[in-house]
């Protein structure tokens, strides 16, 4: 167990989410998966990023992502305040 103190999080505020995409989708795809903010990258990726309110929100974000044929290179829960500075 580790004495490092952990962030206090409100459990009433859903989580923050950054998924990252190989391949760019344009802003008309916000409404399928959420609302989320999508950002094209100069990378040739896609960053969604935005509230997810619980474990299975997330995972059928994921399957919409797997239904896209995208690759899926990363999956982060951001801290609050840290989705201003991505």
């Amino acid at each position: 167990m580790s004495n490092q103190r952990q962030p206090q999080t409100n459990p009433s505020q859903p989580a923050t989410y950054q998924i990252k995409l190989q391949g760019h989708l344009g802003s008309q795809w916000a409404d399928w998966f959420g609302g989320l903010a999508i950002t094209q990258t100069g990378h040739g990726e896609t960053l969604l990023t935005g509230p997810v309110v619980d474990q299975a929100a997330l995972h059928g974000l994921l399957r919409k992502v797997r239904d896209l044929g995208l690759p899926l290179l990363a999956v982060n829960r951001l801290e609050p305040g840290q989705a201003d500075h991505k």
